[in-house]
């Protein structure tokens, strides 16, 4: 069985500094740099692209690591935000990996490692993912129990929150209106955008 090494790990550069600084760091396979280019969205990455094409400038692409696999090229990814650190850190990255209302209240009295933050937001962001395509594949809709162990975010404790986790992420999803359930059956699924 041959292992899948097709992802990279890319920046895309603003040329108007000097050195160009990196304002997103990306993970993925195929045209995925150059995706962002094409039509840019209403992040603030989407944002920054469009005024550096305003400018009469072209965003620079840099791949900075070829032939990983998808686990590789998400550590590094990570690792690489957590360095460069997100405008939402007082870094650089146009990055978006906290979802909105979460993640804004500081406690002095516990010590949060510099990019640890980062870390989670991209796992979590991993998670919905894996969430929504099963939701998606399956049009009659997904339970929480089927997400918690087909997913395998079932934990071990002992306790009755087996399967917190999962939904929390269901949640998550749902505020988004990237999923609704489905009253009479309880079950969630996955709106057409």
């Amino acid at each position: 069985m041959s292992v899948d090494s097709s992802y990279y790990v890319y920046a895309l550069k603003d040329p108007r500094n000097s050195p160009a600084l990196p304002f997103y760091i990306g993970k993925g396979t195929g045209t995925r740099s150059h995706d962002h280019l094409v039509k840019p969205d209403s992040t603030r990455k989407g944002i920054r692209i469009q005024e550096i094409l305003a400018s009469g400038a072209n965003v620079l692409v840099s791949r900075l690591v070829d032939s990983l696999t998808e686990q590789q090229a998400i550590k590094l990814e990570a690792e690489l935000i957590a360095a460069f650190a997100t405008v939402d850190t007082g870094g650089l990255l146009t990055n978006s990996v906290l979802p909105s209302g979460l993640g804004r209240k500081e406690r002095s009295s516990v010590v949060l490692p510099s990019g640890a933050k980062e870390k989670a937001q991209i796992g979590l962001a991993l998670l919905k993912e894996a969430v929504l395509e099963l939701a998606k594949a399956n049009p009659k809709g997904i339970s929480n129990s089927d997400a918690a162990s087909l997913l395998g975010l079932r934990s071990d404790y002992g306790g009755g929150s087996k399967d917190y986790l999962s939904y929390s992420v269901i949640g998550l999803l749902m505020r988004e209106g990237k999923l609704e359930r489905d009253k009479s059956s309880r079950k969630h699924i996955a709106r057409v955008a």
